[in-house]
């Protein structure tokens, strides 16, 4: 084993340089933490490095790890390594997942009697549309299963829910099929599933919301029959009715006046009319 001197510091600034004293040929050793630990003598840091490096994946593991669908993020937190590493192996994998998304938007969802004539993406930017959803702010992605075959992955939010729906990817002629993976898959691709909210209508600004009624909402108990009243005018005073255990009053007719005594009685009209004699007081 030949021994190395050291010539100094090298112009980056992460390497030191030595020099064989024999030949003169000079080398170039990386100042990392081995180095530094090495220099120090601790030999318990060092075997913890070895342990580190040895632990790092390999880059066909972290691109199957990205292809299965993790992200950059989880595969250097389970790894143990910085995310740097893992973008400059995964990034042509990201790439892969991007293009199969895109290409399965144009594929055909298999139905009962067989693939729509509609794509993907158009079905689901129609079911968009009835919901009131903003279609544009959904994100497409995809991933390969365990089974070697691609399911692609709908992500989008509603209110403050967040929402996600798979289909199984096959390309093929025409564009490929899908095929749903679950419930909300499901109902994205069949237009007759949405049914939309009954409408509310407010009275007054004060009041609450009334929902209207609908054929479905009858009313468990018997409703009141109304009955018809006159309404007053405006400028019309109304008398309010008198009690019911109060009957109403009726005025007596006057009594006839009797004539004067000596005078004779001047008779009725009604008398004159019937021929009745009057009688003298």
């Amino acid at each position: 084993m030949r021994a190395l001197r050291v010539v100094g510091l090298h112009e980056d600034g992460k390497s030191i340089v030595c020099e064989d004293p024999a030949s003169r040929t000079r080398f170039l050793l990386p100042a990392d933490e081995r180095l530094r630990a090495a220099a120090r003598g601790d030999i318990t840091r060092l075997g913890q490095i070895e342990i580190e490096l040895e632990s790092q994946m390999r880059p066909r593991e972290i691109q199957a790890r990205i292809r299965a669908g993790e992200s950059v993020e989880q595969v250097a937190s389970s790894a143990g390594v910085t995310v740097q590493r893992v973008e400059r192996f995964a990034y042509p994998v990201l790439l892969e997942r991007s293009r199969t998304a895109d290409l399965a938007q144009r594929a055909h969802p298999v139905r009962e009697d067989g693939p729509d004539v509609q794509t993907l993406g158009e079905v689901v930017a129609h079911s968009f549309g009835q919901r009131g959803h903003d279609y544009s702010q959904a994100t497409w992605d995809s991933w390969r299963g365990d089974d070697g075959k691609w399911v692609v992955v709908l992500s989008w939010k509603a209110g403050r829910s967040d929402n996600r729906a798979h289909w199984s990817f096959s390309p093929g002629a025409h564009g490929g099929t899908v095929q749903a993976l679950d419930e909300n898959a499901e109902v994205l691709l069949n237009p007759n599933a949405y049914r939309a909210p009954r409408t509310v209508r407010a009275l007054d600004p004060g009041r609450e919301a009334v929902i209207q009624p609908t054929l479905d909402s009858v009313p468990d108990e018997p409703v009141a029959k109304v009955i018809d009243a006159p309404i007053a005018e405006p400028e019309e005073d109304v008398e309010p009715p008198l009690p019911a255990d109060e009957p109403e009053e009726v005025a007596e007719p006057a009594p006839r006046a009797k004539g004067k005594k000596n005078h004779p009685i001047v008779p009725s009209w009604e008398d004159v009319l019937l021929g009745v004699r009057s009688q003298r007081g």
